[in-house]
């Protein structure tokens, strides 16, 4: 069973904020004490954080279970002065994708779940930017808090903004699956979806990529803001090591797994893929072209009917918005928008459980998919794929999918991708697939 284990003990938070001004999100990464925490979400407020003020893991079946109740404990009661709801406490992390978590040495310091309350942290909203400082633990108090919330304030309002560092050049490149691999692993899965054993199953890839000097993560992620503004961005670091060779797993994930905020729940069907053109008019064709393929249709409608079976048991109502593309830098998806209405007051991390994995980056049925995987894939998932996010005292939070992603240490970067295989799945097809979903990564290490 999977218990949660905190760094701090005893119930007590104590959060004061103010207003404050920084010369830009990416000085105050730089400058943030590890472990580093960034987040930002369309129509939402981003986060940038560093410490930790307390700490939760946990590993195993009941990692969601566990992990909600460490965060009861922390956030249950305090002494908090916000001035805006985006300031308030708030716990960010995330989880592992097979619940028996990963003991492969790639992910070192990943558990099967764990989430930080930042000990300081800037948060940029439309009604300005705030400074957050926390602390928890019985020996927490407002005055430690308040003067190092105005230490921190000057020390963040003196910061210059450095200038971006220039990318660094790849060394080499090393495919976990070489390309023969690739194709009988897709003709098997497929071979299993003829014969009734799966619908659907999601196979991933991995790309090690050597560096010629450490990778710098907030550089990628102001340049991935850059290109995809509308993406869920998102940095994890899961220890304190301020080292250059610190793990840090990121990403720039266009797929929502659930918001929730009060009762209305919100989610996203995203799965079908297909290029970008050369032209608006070649664009237009793609995404027509992508409108009408019965596979990439199949493969979608899988993956919007299984959300909303998902959602039933805790909604009282469900509805889903007009398919639709969605247009990203280097590749168009099918797109659906899902909204229930909850019948009780159900706690964000209950649903994060019920939801993961979609069929968009797991399979079905379920367990025959994940048991594919595992004995597929010739390298650990970790953290790809699965959920991370943010949780608040009131049960609210945000989860998107961690696709499109690489965790970095030091001058080695491991990219990941996958994509849906179903009946009419042809293995050539499906590996171009993947090698597009590198590049919003791979580009950004390459961007001279």
């Amino acid at each position: 069973m999977g218990i949660p284990r905190s760094d701090e003990a005893g119930p007590r938070l104590v959060s004061r904020s103010v207003r404050a001004s920084v010369p830009s999100l990416r000085a105050a990464l730089d400058a943030m004490p590890a472990p580093r925490t960034f987040w930002t979400a369309p129509d939402e407020a981003t986060v940038v954080a560093g410490g930790a003020a307390a700490t939760l893991s946990a590993d195993g079946r009941d990692r969601f279970a566990a992990i909600k109740e460490g965060i009861g404990r922390v956030l249950r009661s305090g002494d908090v002065h916000a001035g805006t709801e985006a300031a308030c406490p708030r716990l960010f992390g995330g989880f592992a994708f097979h619940d028996e978590g990963t003991d492969d040495d790639t992910w070192a310091g990943f558990p099967g779940a764990r989430f930080v309350l930042p000990r300081v942290q800037v948060t940029d909203t439309d009604r300005g930017t705030w400074l957050t400082v926390n602390a928890a633990g019985p020996d927490a108090a407002p005055e430690a808090v308040e003067d190092r919330l105005d230490a921190e304030r000057d020390r963040f309002e003196a910061l210059d903004d450095p200038d971006p560092t220039p990318p660094p050049e790849i060394v080499s490149r090393t495919r976990t699956t070489p390309r023969e691999a690739w194709c009988d692993s897709v003709d098997a899965a497929v071979s299993r979806i003829h014969a009734g054993d799966l619908r659907k199953v999601v196979l991933a890839q991995a790309l090690e990529v050597t560096l010629d000097r450490p990778l710098s993560v907030p550089d990628v992620l102001a340049r991935l803001g850059e290109t995809y503004p509308d993406c869920y961005r998102f940095l994890v670091e899961p220890t304190a090591d301020a080292s250059a060779d610190r793990p840090a797993f990121f990403g720039a994930t266009p797929e929502r797994l659930v918001s929730r905020h009060g009762r209305t729940v919100t989610t996203d069907a995203l799965a079908g893929t297909t290029g970008r053109g050369d032209t608006p008019a070649e664009d237009d064709w793609l995404a027509e072209e992508l409108l009408g393929d019965e596979k990439n249709l199949h493969e979608h409608e899988l993956v919007a009917e299984t959300i909303r079976e998902q959602l039933a048991p805790f909604a009282s109502s469900i509805s889903a918005g007009q398919r639709r593309v969605r247009r990203l830098a280097t590749v168009q998806h099918l797109f659906t928008p899902i909204t229930a209405t909850l019948d009780s007051d159900t706690h964000v991390l209950d649903l994060v459980e019920a939801l993961h994995p979609t069929p968009a980056v797991g399979g079905l049925p379920p367990e025959r998919a994940l048991a594919t995987i595992r004995e597929t894939e010739p390298f650990d998932r970790g953290w790809y794929a699965a959920p991370v996010g943010w949780i608040d005292a009131a049960g609210n939070g945000t989860f998107a999918v961690a696709i499109r992603s690489a965790l970095a240490r030091g001058a080695e970067t491991t990219l990941f991708a996958g994509v849906g295989v179903v009946a009419d799945s042809d293995p050539d097809r499906e590996w171009d697939e993947v090698q597009l979903k590198y590049r919003p990564i791979l580009d950004e290490l390459e961007r001279a």
